[in-house]
């Protein structure tokens, strides 16, 4: 809960005042919401949350610089804990394809696919990534993203892999953005190992996965279980060699069909599972055990036009947490607006508009182990907040297309790569 008994500092560097606060606390009212609060922020740290009945008389000569929100809504830094979006190339045709008819099978014969993004990408150099990646950060950032989950996976080889995960830092740094890289070697079958599963497991676990950890290049270990990619029992290898390197984990589970890798994503201490379309019962009873979040991922199912959705009211019946993602990537969900995607989880899996905003604050938080640092407006947090030109935060999911975003804030410095000021 907030703590409205916390003593105001003596100096701060910056005081949001006359706001309404989504605080994304549980203290029993929806939201967390606060009207006429202030939050006062110290170096990078939120210092102090409460109301402006208890902010001291001379608080104006405490403060540094005060930022007058107007009545209007302040939430924490948004978080998008699952996207691919370093990549080269363009997948483009491939969609007008399938829009007259094409199927995958044929796509792929063409040349289109998967295989086609591990090509481009490994014919990118690191600038070349980099620049074509940076206008997909850039545009989450616009809408008050603040932390980004960055995955490799489409270079499926060392020197590949490692480009993708250093110009994922290199994002980070160069904008302003918190980015938790994540090795996901297991995404697909590499053509030079055509037909050789069992090959590829074993060059990810002997050769890649541990130059990624013995370089510090990624968080988290991640896996695609499914029919077309990887079977329980492969990626469970993957697992074993991550733990051996102190790597966390996450998964790609029933995505397409249910294959128990939910079950094996909380056996193994997962942070989350995502996708779920086909989870089962046992599945959303594993993941409620092992504390693993549910990550949903509606752009997906949208742009494949996928009937099965995720069995919402199971994973709120095990009271699952909830996340929400854009999976930004070229093949099933190239969007770079997380506020869509809030209405997409509403409109498509029928999450509330607050389960929606849990989605891609503290959910989201939990799905990459950082709860303790962001995701609330709470004193001794990273000062990530976003000031909306709104005043409740059902709107943030309910408009289509409109950015609210007034001003945000990384670790209390206003975000230049916003565009806001």
């Amino acid at each position: 809960m907030v703590n409205l008994q916390q003593d105001f500092p003596e100096h701060v560097d910056i005081l949001c005042t006359n706001a309404t606060l989504a605080t994304m606390e549980t203290d029993g009212e929806p939201y967390g919401l606060m009207s006429d609060g202030a939050v006062a922020i110290r170096g990078d740290t939120i210092a102090w949350v409460g109301r402006m009945a208890d902010l001291p008389r001379d608080f104006k000569e405490r403060s540094a610089r005060i930022i007058d929100a107007g009545g209007h809504l302040i939430t924490p830094g948004l978080i998008d804990c699952h996207t691919h979006l370093v990549y080269a190339g363009s997948r483009a045709r491939e969609f007008e394809m399938r829009l007259h008819g094409a199927t995958y099978e044929q796509i792929a014969r063409q040349g289109g696919g998967i295989l086609s993004t591990v090509s481009a990408t490994r014919g990118a150099d690191e600038q070349a990534l980099f620049e074509q990646s940076a206008p997909r950060l850039l545009s989450l950032i616009k809408e008050g993203v603040t932390t980004v989950e960055i995955k490799s996976g489409y270079g499926l080889d060392l020197d590949t892999e490692v480009k993708m995960l250093t110009t994922a830092k290199k994002l980070g740094s160069e904008y302003g953005v918190t980015v938790v890289p994540t090795y996901l070697g297991a995404h697909a079958l590499p053509p030079e190992y055509a037909n050789r599963h069992d090959d590829y497991i074993e060059y990810i676990c002997d050769k890649v996965l541990p130059y990624v950890a013995r370089h510090g290049l990624a968080v988290f270990v991640d896996a695609f279980c499914e029919k077309i990619a990887f079977s329980p029992q492969q990626v469970e290898r993957v697992f074993k060699a991550a733990r051996r390197h102190g790597l966390r984990i996450k998964l790609h589970a029933e995505q397409l069909s249910d294959q128990g890798g939910a079950q094996l994503a909380a056996r193994y201490g997962a942070l989350s599972a995502d996708h779920l379309e086909y989870i089962s019962e046992e599945g959303a009873k594993a993941l409620a055990q092992g504390g693993t979040v549910a990550v949903l991922l509606p752009g997906a199912a949208y742009f494949l036009r996928e009937e099965k959705t995720p069995p919402v009211e199971l994973l709120r019946k095990y009271r699952v947490p909830m996340a929400v993602s854009t999976d930004c990537n070229p093949g099933s969900s190239p969007s770079v607006s997380l506020l869509l995607m809030m209405n997409m989880a509403c409109i498509l899996f029928g999450l509330t508009p607050e389960e929606s905003l849990r989605g891609v604050t503290i959910n989201a938080a939990s799905a990459l182990g950082l709860q303790e640092r962001i995701g609330t407006l709470e004193a001794g947090k990273d000062a990530d907040l976003v000031l909306w030109d709104v005043s409740d935060p059902a709107e943030l999911s309910y408009n289509i297309g409109l950015n609210p975003c007034r001003l945000v804030l990384r670790r209390g410095k206003v975000s230049e790569a916003s565009g806001l000021q």
